[in-house]
């Protein structure tokens, strides 16, 4: 039996799930929504989101409502007569009259083990927090957040050295493995959704630049996880002392067991730039400087000396 979908999705992690949607031969791709095209960039050019590119590279019918609230844009998709609405980092509310429009629903791809990390930032939260694993949960959408029965789920670990840029490759990859592997066994009525322990829940917000900033008083283990969870973007930074006091991004570090005032640099007799934490210390392994080009630690020592002692803020 085939199966007529509208796949929505904007950002680089919903391209692997596309890319297995069109290439199954049980569904057929009635189109693909994505956000509308954006002004990036100090020439303002116009950037197609990354689910528009491959989905014009696949021939596909592309439409980008700036909302799907108007009437208009409800019976366009109407018009389409999708059997299943399939969803990964749209960046849109869908209404419930959307909800209701397919047959068989909408589903979403969230990238975390619900009812864990509900909400915008799930792998990020996820390596923050310190969870040993992470994954992917197919479910049924409704009006609530990330709340509706789960269908399927696909787990990974997350390793001492993982990033959110290595966790979102792997959980794109597991989210084209599980709509192809369940999609089908549920659009056959063969499995159904399971209803979350919403007890269980908690929420992953919104991050800002902001939130990159280190604060040294605490453990050198949870600053490692907020670098590593905040890979790419928005980064961690902190500040050097006068007379510079210029920003210091830090792209990477290292746990060690060094000891004294937060935020302090440590003598090091390997001529690393550790810096002491609330607990424990931090070996900046690869930092860069404002305007500057990413080095190690122990470059940007030889070229700006910092005297044991000094406090990063």
């Amino acid at each position: 039996m085939s199966w007529r979908a509208v796949y929505m999705g904007t950002a680089e992690i919903a391209c692997p799930p596309l890319r297995a949607l069109a290439g199954m031969p049980e569904i057929d791709m009635a189109a693909v929504y994505t956000q509308p095209d954006r002004r990036q960039g100090r020439g303002q050019s116009v950037r197609y989101s990354p689910v528009k590119k491959l989905a014009l590279e696949k021939g596909l019918l592309v439409l980008q409502p700036e909302s799907l609230k108007p009437a208009n844009a409800v019976e366009e998709l109407s018009a389409l007569k999708p059997d299943v609405l399939v969803v990964m980092a749209y960046g849109q509310i869908l209404s419930q009259q959307v909800l209701d429009l397919p047959p068989r629903g909408a589903v979403n791809l969230h990238a975390s083990l619900l009812p864990r990390h509900r909400g915008a930032s799930p792998i990020q939260q996820a390596i923050l927090a310190g969870d040993s694993e992470t994954g992917v949960t197919l479910m049924q959408m409704e009006a609530g957040l990330d709340t509706g029965p789960m269908i399927a789920k696909a787990s990974t670990p997350i390793g001492l050295e993982d990033t959110a840029a290595s966790i979102h490759d792997q959980l794109a990859q597991l989210s084209a493995n599980l709509v192809r592997e369940k999609l089908p066994d549920y659009l056959n009525g063969d499995i159904s959704g399971t209803p979350q322990d919403h007890s269980s829940a908690t929420y992953a917000g919104k991050i800002t630049k902001s939130d990159g900033q280190i604060l040294w008083h605490q453990t050198a283990e949870e600053i490692d996880r907020q670098i590593r969870a905040f890979t790419p973007w928005p980064g961690t930074y902190s500040h050097l002392p006068a007379p510079q006091k210029s920003l210091l991004k830090i792209l990477s570090a290292q746990i060690a067991g060094g000891s004294g005032i937060p935020g302090q640099v440590l003598v090091n007799e390997n001529g690393q730039f550790e810096v002491a934490a609330g607990q424990g210390s931090l070996i900046l392994t690869s930092i860069q400087r404002e305007g500057g080009r990413p080095m190690s630690g122990a470059d940007f020592l030889n070229g700006c000396p910092l005297p044991p002692g000094a406090i990063l803020k």
